[in-house]
Protein backbone atom coordinates (compact mmCIF):
# COMPACT_ATOMS: atom_id res chain seq x y z
CA UNK A 1 0.00 0.00 0.00
CA UNK A 2 0.63 3.62 -0.85
CA UNK A 3 2.12 5.76 2.27
CA UNK A 4 1.71 9.03 1.09
CA UNK A 5 3.88 11.01 3.67
CA UNK A 6 2.63 14.73 3.58
CA UNK A 7 4.25 18.26 3.86
CA UNK A 8 3.50 21.21 5.43
CA UNK A 9 -0.24 22.83 4.91
CA UNK A 10 -3.81 23.66 5.84
CA UNK A 11 -5.92 20.09 6.85
CA UNK A 12 -9.00 21.35 4.79
CA UNK A 13 -9.40 23.25 1.69
CA UNK A 14 -11.60 26.08 1.16
CA UNK A 15 -14.63 23.78 0.83
CA UNK A 16 -13.89 22.35 4.79
CA UNK A 17 -12.66 19.20 2.85
CA UNK A 18 -9.66 16.93 3.91
CA UNK A 19 -7.34 18.81 1.04
CA UNK A 20 -4.89 15.71 1.21
CA UNK A 21 -5.23 11.87 2.99
CA UNK A 22 -1.15 10.76 4.45
CA UNK A 23 0.81 10.53 7.32
CA UNK A 24 3.73 12.51 8.58
CA UNK A 25 6.51 12.37 11.55
CA UNK A 26 5.42 15.72 12.96
CA UNK A 27 2.27 18.20 13.15
CA UNK A 28 2.58 19.23 9.66
CA UNK A 29 -1.05 20.30 9.25
CA UNK A 30 -2.71 23.26 10.55
CA UNK A 31 -6.45 21.75 11.78
CA UNK A 32 -8.89 25.24 11.99
CA UNK A 33 -12.30 24.35 13.26
CA UNK A 34 -13.46 27.26 11.67
CA UNK A 35 -12.87 25.72 8.74
CA UNK A 36 -15.02 22.69 8.80
CA UNK A 37 -17.95 22.38 7.03
CA UNK A 38 -19.95 19.58 8.30
CA UNK A 39 -22.79 20.57 11.49
CA UNK A 40 -21.05 20.93 14.98
CA UNK A 41 -22.63 18.04 16.31
CA UNK A 42 -20.28 15.81 14.50
CA UNK A 43 -17.60 17.33 15.42
CA UNK A 44 -15.67 15.67 17.89
CA UNK A 45 -12.13 16.50 19.72
CA UNK A 46 -10.44 15.09 22.38
CA UNK A 47 -7.00 15.16 24.46
CA UNK A 48 -6.56 11.58 25.47
CA UNK A 49 -3.28 10.55 27.79
CA UNK A 50 -2.09 7.53 29.56
CA UNK A 51 0.40 6.72 31.89
CA UNK A 52 1.84 3.29 32.92
CA UNK A 53 4.28 3.57 35.19
CA UNK A 54 4.61 -0.44 35.93
CA UNK A 55 2.01 -1.48 38.84
CA UNK A 56 -0.06 0.91 38.29
CA UNK A 57 -1.19 3.74 35.81
CA UNK A 58 -3.57 6.73 35.38
CA UNK A 59 -5.55 7.85 32.18
CA UNK A 60 -7.51 11.48 31.90
CA UNK A 61 -9.59 12.56 29.02
CA UNK A 62 -11.06 16.03 28.13
CA UNK A 63 -13.37 15.88 25.40
CA UNK A 64 -16.16 17.88 23.27
CA UNK A 65 -17.72 15.78 21.13
CA UNK A 66 -20.53 18.00 19.88
CA UNK A 67 -23.42 17.09 21.39
CA UNK A 68 -21.88 15.91 24.49
CA UNK A 69 -18.82 17.09 26.72
CA UNK A 70 -16.97 14.51 28.54
CA UNK A 71 -14.11 14.31 31.11
CA UNK A 72 -12.91 11.53 32.84
CA UNK A 73 -10.29 9.89 35.21
CA UNK A 74 -9.48 6.48 35.28
CA UNK A 75 -6.81 4.56 37.76
CA UNK A 76 -5.35 1.25 36.86
CA UNK A 77 -3.66 -1.29 39.26
CA UNK A 78 -2.37 -3.95 37.58
CA UNK A 79 -1.57 -6.11 40.93
CA UNK A 80 -5.24 -6.68 41.96
CA UNK A 81 -5.84 -6.08 39.18
CA UNK A 82 -8.71 -3.08 39.29
CA UNK A 83 -10.10 -0.26 37.09
CA UNK A 84 -11.68 2.42 39.04
CA UNK A 85 -13.51 5.47 36.80
CA UNK A 86 -14.46 8.62 37.42
CA UNK A 87 -16.53 10.78 34.76
CA UNK A 88 -18.41 14.23 34.42
CA UNK A 89 -20.60 14.81 31.08
CA UNK A 90 -22.05 17.64 29.94
CA UNK A 91 -25.06 18.01 27.02
CA UNK A 92 -24.20 20.13 24.32
CA UNK A 93 -20.59 21.67 24.37
CA UNK A 94 -20.81 22.31 20.63
CA UNK A 95 -17.34 24.06 20.73
CA UNK A 96 -17.73 25.49 23.83
CA UNK A 97 -15.09 23.93 25.70
CA UNK A 98 -12.38 25.56 23.38
CA UNK A 99 -10.06 22.29 22.46
CA UNK A 100 -6.86 23.43 20.99
CA UNK A 101 -5.78 23.95 17.24
CA UNK A 102 -2.53 22.19 18.08
CA UNK A 103 -1.28 19.52 19.85
CA UNK A 104 1.87 21.37 20.48
CA UNK A 105 0.52 24.67 21.69
CA UNK A 106 -2.68 25.70 24.07
CA UNK A 107 -3.83 24.66 27.21
CA UNK A 108 -6.56 22.58 28.60
CA UNK A 109 -8.54 23.68 31.58
CA UNK A 110 -11.46 22.21 33.22
CA UNK A 111 -13.35 22.56 36.04
CA UNK A 112 -16.28 20.94 37.24
CA UNK A 113 -17.51 20.09 41.07
CA UNK A 114 -16.14 16.99 40.99
CA UNK A 115 -13.18 16.60 38.42
CA UNK A 116 -10.55 19.13 37.74
CA UNK A 117 -8.73 18.39 34.81
CA UNK A 118 -5.39 20.83 33.44
CA UNK A 119 -3.44 19.61 30.49
CA UNK A 120 -0.32 22.16 30.68
CA UNK A 121 2.58 22.80 28.00
CA UNK A 122 5.67 23.48 30.05
CA UNK A 123 9.43 23.89 28.81
CA UNK A 124 10.41 20.69 26.99
CA UNK A 125 7.26 18.66 28.19
CA UNK A 126 3.64 18.54 29.64
CA UNK A 127 1.61 18.53 33.05
CA UNK A 128 -1.04 17.19 33.86
CA UNK A 129 -2.91 18.33 37.18
CA UNK A 130 -5.85 16.02 38.14
CA UNK A 131 -7.76 16.92 41.57
CA UNK A 132 -10.89 14.18 42.03
CA UNK A 133 -12.34 14.63 45.49
CA UNK A 134 -14.91 11.90 45.64
CA UNK A 135 -12.90 9.33 43.35
CA UNK A 136 -13.38 5.63 44.27
CA UNK A 137 -16.34 6.48 46.51
CA UNK A 138 -14.88 9.58 48.06
CA UNK A 139 -10.81 8.04 48.93
CA UNK A 140 -10.30 10.85 46.51
CA UNK A 141 -7.74 11.22 43.78
CA UNK A 142 -5.26 14.37 43.22
CA UNK A 143 -2.03 14.21 41.49
CA UNK A 144 0.49 16.39 39.19
CA UNK A 145 2.09 14.58 36.61
CA UNK A 146 5.05 16.01 34.84
CA UNK A 147 5.57 14.65 30.69
CA UNK A 148 9.12 15.01 29.12
CA UNK A 149 8.71 16.05 24.94
CA UNK A 150 12.34 16.19 24.03
CA UNK A 151 12.67 16.44 20.22
CA UNK A 152 11.47 13.21 18.61
CA UNK A 153 8.92 12.33 16.10
CA UNK A 154 4.97 11.26 16.21
CA UNK A 155 2.56 9.58 14.61
CA UNK A 156 0.59 12.47 12.69
CA UNK A 157 -2.26 10.75 10.00
CA UNK A 158 -4.89 12.68 8.26
CA UNK A 159 -7.54 10.24 7.16
CA UNK A 160 -11.09 10.86 5.05
CA UNK A 161 -13.96 8.44 4.97
CA UNK A 162 -15.41 7.46 1.65
CA UNK A 163 -18.68 8.47 0.42
CA UNK A 164 -18.33 11.17 2.88
CA UNK A 165 -16.74 14.14 1.74
CA UNK A 166 -17.06 16.33 5.09
CA UNK A 167 -15.68 13.71 7.49
CA UNK A 168 -12.34 13.39 8.44
CA UNK A 169 -9.81 11.96 11.37
CA UNK A 170 -6.76 14.00 11.87
CA UNK A 171 -4.59 12.19 14.46
CA UNK A 172 -1.97 12.67 16.71
CA UNK A 173 -0.22 10.07 18.74
CA UNK A 174 3.15 10.78 20.82
CA UNK A 175 4.98 8.22 22.50
CA UNK A 176 7.28 7.75 25.00
CA UNK A 177 6.91 10.77 26.81
CA UNK A 178 8.73 9.69 30.54
CA UNK A 179 6.71 10.79 33.51
CA UNK A 180 7.77 12.03 36.80
CA UNK A 181 5.59 13.25 39.62
CA UNK A 182 2.91 11.51 41.85
CA UNK A 183 -0.73 10.85 42.32
CA UNK A 184 -1.97 10.21 46.32
CA UNK A 185 -5.14 8.15 46.09
CA UNK A 186 -7.00 7.73 49.30
CA UNK A 187 -4.15 9.10 51.31
CA UNK A 188 -1.50 6.17 49.86
CA UNK A 189 1.15 7.99 47.21
CA UNK A 190 1.83 6.27 44.17
CA UNK A 191 5.52 7.90 42.46
CA UNK A 192 5.95 8.01 38.75
CA UNK A 193 9.49 7.56 38.28
CA UNK A 194 11.27 8.74 34.36
CA UNK A 195 13.12 5.30 34.26
CA UNK A 196 9.79 3.08 34.45
CA UNK A 197 6.56 5.52 33.77
CA UNK A 198 5.96 6.46 30.42
CA UNK A 199 2.80 8.42 28.77
CA UNK A 200 1.18 8.67 25.01
CA UNK A 201 -1.15 11.48 24.05
CA UNK A 202 -3.72 10.96 21.70
CA UNK A 203 -4.87 13.93 20.30
CA UNK A 204 -7.53 13.96 18.05
CA UNK A 205 -9.88 16.29 16.03
CA UNK A 206 -12.51 15.57 13.57
CA UNK A 207 -15.82 15.11 11.87
CA UNK A 208 -17.13 11.43 12.34
CA UNK A 209 -19.48 9.40 10.57
CA UNK A 210 -22.18 7.76 12.57
CA UNK A 211 -20.89 3.91 12.79
CA UNK A 212 -17.31 3.04 13.31
CA UNK A 213 -15.28 0.27 14.72
CA UNK A 214 -11.52 0.88 15.60
CA UNK A 215 -8.55 -1.25 16.87
CA UNK A 216 -5.88 1.03 18.34
CA UNK A 217 -2.54 -0.45 20.17
CA UNK A 218 -0.07 1.66 22.05
CA UNK A 219 3.41 0.82 24.28
CA UNK A 220 5.91 2.75 25.47
CA UNK A 221 9.37 2.07 27.83
CA UNK A 222 12.81 1.32 27.54
CA UNK A 223 14.53 -1.43 25.47
CA UNK A 224 18.04 -1.89 26.31
CA UNK A 225 17.66 1.50 28.49
CA UNK A 226 16.57 3.51 25.33
CA UNK A 227 13.02 4.51 24.46
CA UNK A 228 10.94 2.17 22.25
CA UNK A 229 7.25 2.04 21.26
CA UNK A 230 4.70 1.94 18.36
CA UNK A 231 1.39 2.95 17.88
CA UNK A 232 -0.55 0.50 15.84
CA UNK A 233 -4.72 0.48 14.25
CA UNK A 234 -7.18 0.30 11.83
CA UNK A 235 -10.80 -0.25 11.17
CA UNK A 236 -12.44 2.93 10.45
CA UNK A 237 -11.95 5.53 6.91
CA UNK A 238 -10.48 5.17 4.23
CA UNK A 239 -6.62 4.41 4.82
CA UNK A 240 -5.71 3.45 1.35
CA UNK A 241 -3.45 6.73 1.59
CA UNK A 242 -1.47 5.88 5.22
CA UNK A 243 -1.99 3.48 8.08
CA UNK A 244 -0.97 5.00 11.57
CA UNK A 245 1.22 1.66 12.35
CA UNK A 246 4.54 3.52 13.35
CA UNK A 247 7.50 1.73 15.30
CA UNK A 248 9.79 4.75 17.83
CA UNK A 249 13.27 4.26 18.88
CA UNK A 250 14.85 6.45 20.20
CA UNK A 251 12.79 9.28 19.33
CA UNK A 252 12.83 8.18 15.89
CA UNK A 253 10.06 6.73 13.66
CA UNK A 254 9.68 3.76 11.59
CA UNK A 255 6.94 3.44 9.39
CA UNK A 256 4.98 0.28 8.73
CA UNK A 257 2.20 -0.70 6.32
CA UNK A 258 -0.44 -2.95 7.67
CA UNK A 259 -1.06 -4.22 10.98
CA UNK A 260 -3.40 -7.04 11.98
CA UNK A 261 -4.84 -7.56 15.59
CA UNK A 262 -5.72 -11.23 15.91
CA UNK A 263 -8.40 -11.05 18.56
CA UNK A 264 -8.81 -14.18 20.93
CA UNK A 265 -12.61 -15.48 21.08
CA UNK A 266 -13.69 -13.44 24.32
CA UNK A 267 -14.49 -15.18 27.70
CA UNK A 268 -17.42 -16.44 29.12
CA UNK A 269 -18.14 -12.85 30.58
CA UNK A 270 -17.29 -11.72 27.20
CA UNK A 271 -13.78 -10.25 27.92
CA UNK A 272 -10.86 -10.43 26.45
CA UNK A 273 -8.54 -10.63 29.17
CA UNK A 274 -8.49 -14.10 29.57
CA UNK A 275 -6.13 -15.56 26.27
CA UNK A 276 -3.50 -13.71 24.68
CA UNK A 277 -3.69 -11.68 21.76
CA UNK A 278 -0.90 -11.75 18.44
CA UNK A 279 -0.71 -9.02 16.03
CA UNK A 280 1.55 -9.13 12.59
CA UNK A 281 2.03 -7.14 9.84
CA UNK A 282 1.92 -7.75 6.43
CA UNK A 283 5.33 -6.68 5.98
CA UNK A 284 6.94 -8.97 8.52
CA UNK A 285 8.63 -5.68 10.54
CA UNK A 286 6.10 -6.22 13.27
CA UNK A 287 5.56 -9.91 15.17
CA UNK A 288 3.90 -9.66 18.82
CA UNK A 289 1.96 -11.59 20.95
CA UNK A 290 0.00 -9.41 24.09
CA UNK A 291 -0.41 -11.27 27.71
CA UNK A 292 -3.77 -9.17 28.89
CA UNK A 293 -4.00 -8.06 32.81
CA UNK A 294 -7.24 -5.85 32.96
CA UNK A 295 -10.23 -5.43 30.01
CA UNK A 296 -11.47 -1.92 30.86
CA UNK A 297 -14.85 -3.01 29.18
CA UNK A 298 -17.51 -0.64 28.86
CA UNK A 299 -21.03 -0.43 26.82
CA UNK A 300 -23.38 2.66 26.75
CA UNK A 301 -26.48 1.68 25.20
CA UNK A 302 -28.76 5.20 24.72
CA UNK A 303 -30.49 3.95 21.60
CA UNK A 304 -29.08 6.95 19.33
CA UNK A 305 -25.73 6.69 20.97
CA UNK A 306 -24.13 3.06 21.50
CA UNK A 307 -20.47 2.11 22.45
CA UNK A 308 -18.65 -1.34 22.75
CA UNK A 309 -15.34 -0.50 24.14
CA UNK A 310 -12.41 -2.66 25.75
CA UNK A 311 -9.67 -1.34 26.38
CA UNK A 312 -7.53 -3.95 27.54
CA UNK A 313 -4.31 -3.77 29.22
CA UNK A 314 -0.91 -6.04 29.49
CA UNK A 315 2.38 -6.77 28.05
CA UNK A 316 3.82 -7.05 25.07
CA UNK A 317 6.78 -9.28 23.68
CA UNK A 318 7.71 -9.32 19.87
CA UNK A 319 10.26 -7.89 17.42
CA UNK A 320 10.29 -4.80 15.19
CA UNK A 321 12.75 -4.29 12.28
CA UNK A 322 13.60 -0.77 11.98
CA UNK A 323 13.77 1.24 8.84
CA UNK A 324 17.35 0.28 8.99
CA UNK A 325 17.12 -3.55 8.79
CA UNK A 326 18.23 -3.24 12.32
CA UNK A 327 16.16 -6.12 14.37
CA UNK A 328 14.33 -4.84 18.39
CA UNK A 329 13.53 -7.73 21.01
CA UNK A 330 11.50 -6.87 23.46
CA UNK A 331 9.38 -8.50 26.82
CA UNK A 332 6.93 -7.62 28.42
CA UNK A 333 6.30 -3.52 27.31
CA UNK A 334 3.86 -2.18 29.53
CA UNK A 335 0.90 -1.24 27.11
CA UNK A 336 -2.63 -1.59 25.74
CA UNK A 337 -4.89 -2.88 22.79
CA UNK A 338 -8.67 -2.24 22.22
CA UNK A 339 -11.36 -2.50 19.98
CA UNK A 340 -14.42 -0.25 20.32
CA UNK A 341 -17.52 -0.23 18.23
CA UNK A 342 -19.39 3.41 18.26
CA UNK A 343 -22.81 4.69 17.06
CA UNK A 344 -22.51 8.26 17.78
Amino acid sequence: MAQIELGAGDLLDRRGRLAEAGWARKEARRYDRAAIAASPLRIKEWDYYCVLAGDYGLSAVVADNGYMGFLSVVWLDFRTPSVTVESVITPFPLGRMRMPGSADAGDIVQDRPRLRLAFRHTPGGRRLSIDCPGFAKGKGLRGVIDLAQPPMDRMMIATPWRGAPKAFYYNQKINCMAASGEVILGGETYAFRPDRAFAVLDWGRGVWTYRNTWYWGSASGLVDGQPFGFNIGYGFGDTSAASENMVFHEGVAHKLDQVTFHLPPPSAAGTYDAAPWRFSSNDGRLEMTFEPIIDRAETTDLKVIRSIAHQVFGRFSGTAILDDGRKVAFTDLLGFAEKVENAW
